[in-house]
Order: C-alpha cells, then sequence, then structure tokens
C-alpha cells in the first residue's frame, strides 16, 4: 500500500476553506486595516515604532519599540483618542493601551575595522617586493596599501 499525498491546492483556496486559517487570516487582515488607521493618525517619525497588537473591548493595545515612544506616544494619548474614535473601526474605543517590546531581531554588531600599522604595510611591502609570483606580490601590495595612521597611536 503506498502513500498517496493529497494534491497541492492554491494558498487562496484553503485560507477560504479551512475555517481556522480563515479566522486567523481575517484577524489578519482586520489588524491590517487597523495598523493603517493608527499610521494615519501618528507623526510620521513615529510610525515605524507603533504597531497595533489587539482592539478589544474598548481597548486598543499598541506595541512600541522603546520606552522613548512610549511616552511621546503617552504625552499624544488623548489627541490619539479622540481622532481614532472618528472611524467607524475604532467605535467604542475608550482607552489606549502601550506597551514597550524592543524589536525581535537582534542588534547588528559594528563593524571592527583592521587598522594595518605603517610598520605592518612596510614590512608587507618588503616581503611583495621578494616574491616572484606575480598574483601574491599584487596581493600583498594592494593589502600594504591599507596602512592609516592610527589616531590613538602616540
Amino acid at each position: 500500500m503506498a502513500f498517496r499525498p493529497l494534491p497541492a491546492r492554491a494558498s487562496a483556496a484553503l485560507i477560504r476553506e479551512a475555517k481556522p486559517l480563515k479566522a486567523l487570516f481575517n484577524q489578519a487582515q482586520r489588524l491590517d486595516r487597523l495598523q493603517r488607521l493608527v499610521e494615519s493618525e501618528l507623526q510620521p517619525a513615529a510610525r515605524e515604532h507603533c504597531h497595533v497588537a489587539s482592539w478589544r473591548e474598548g481597548s486598543l493595545l499598541l506595541i512600541v519599540t522603546d520606552g522613548h515612544w512610549a511616552t511621546r506616544l503617552r504625552y499624544q494619548q488623548k489627541r490619539l483618542l479622540r481622532q481614532l474614535q472618528t472611524f467607524d473601526e475604532f467605535t467604542g474605543l475608550n482607552k489606549i493601551l502601550f506597551k514597550v517590546r524592543p524589536p525581535t531581531t537582534p542588534p547588528r554588531a559594528p563593524a571592527n575595522p583592521i587598522h594595518l600599522s605603517t610598520a605592518s604595510a612596510q614590512s608587507l611591502q618588503e616581503t611583495a617586493e621578494g616574491i616572484r609570483d606575480p598574483n601574491l606580490r599584487a596581493a600583498l601590495e594592494r593589502l600594504a596599501s591599507h596602512a592609516s595612521p592610527r589616531k590613538d597611536a602616540p
């Protein structure tokens, strides 16, 4: 007895037919619509730092990337509440809550540039002069050309 996989179906068909997926998709679309409405009332600089997490029972929960933006948005909370209440989607909005949640992607470590001292560059250049292989010689000369005096050197 051989296993026969079910034929592949289009993702749009799965979303329309599978009830759990349909409910999840509808919730995602609803949150996206609410996000766009909130962004329309925020200052342009604050938009990337504020995301709609939930809207239920008269309370809108916004996730903010750091305490600085949470504080700024709390100062604007009354104005934002009044403006959002004018939209049909926010009928019954009583309060806005802010939660600070830093981004989940780890920050990139700053690149540590390698400093090549003039003494090292001179050594590389002298070594390159004694090499017969033209490719290796050119590579050593290129490397030696990257020398720069360090600012913290005496």
